[in-house]
């Protein structure tokens, strides 16, 4: 059996805005995973907020995802037939949260990635720098503690790619946690922290000039 991680010690405290870069194969999907609670570790600890994470149950890990994990990926994975403001109220659909309270979140998120006059708007109707800030929004608008960002400015130009990279350092500022994966050093220097990964181990460790 192949490892994909070994030997890995993380510790992503409060406030962290944190780069992990890998090359191909190196084991960032299942780290990711795992700290995302989709993936359960053969073996070791992972400790949140202070409690260790074993043995729960699909249901008590989705809950622990809803209250403080949420992902950006590089498919903004977007609805068609929904209008912006469906999209980023989506996720607060599965918190019994009222509709006029789910509308008013959805507007303020869209108002921190500078969208709230595309509330209408479809996703076809979107560029795509502005449909990975409605993925932006939609991460944002349950209010969690961590975001996962998963090569966020894959497909987009250098110049999008800047501007989706500001959203995460004032994200960052407001104490959002923000973990960025990404194959590029150019964007991982965006983070405070970048974290190497080779051949499922931790190569190195660098404090960015920021």
């Amino acid at each position: 059996m192949q490892r994909a991680l070994a030997w890995v010690n993380l510790v992503i405290n409060d406030g962290d805005f944190l780069s992990i870069t890998w090359p191909s194969g190196s084991g960032k999907s299942t780290l990711m995973n795992i700290i995302g609670l989709l993936d359960t570790p053969t073996s070791g600890d992972y400790i949140l907020d202070g409690k260790k994470l074993e043995n729960l149950t699909e249901n008590e890990k989705a809950t622990i995802r809803g209250k403080k994990i949420w992902f950006v990926f590089q498919g903004y994975n977007l609805i068609a037939r929904m209008s912006v403001l469906e999209q980023v109220m989506l996720p607060l659909s599965y918190q019994g949260i009222p509709q006029e309270e789910k509308e008013s979140r959805a507007i303020e998120a869209l108002k921190k990635v500078g969208l709230d006059h595309k509330s209408e708007s479809k996703p076809n109707e979107l560029s795509w720098g502005q449909q990975q800030r409605v993925a932006i929004a939609r991460a944002i608008v349950t209010k969690p503690s961590l975001i996962l960002a998963d090569e966020p400015t894959g497909a987009l130009d250098t110049k999008t790619g800047i501007d989706v990279l500001n959203i995460f350092t004032e994200l960052n500022k407001e104490g959002i946690t923000v973990v960025l994966i990404t194959h590029s050093p150019e964007i991982a220097s965006h983070a405070k922290t970048t974290i190497d990964i080779r051949d499922g181990l931790i190569a190195g460790k660098i404090k960015n000039k920021k």
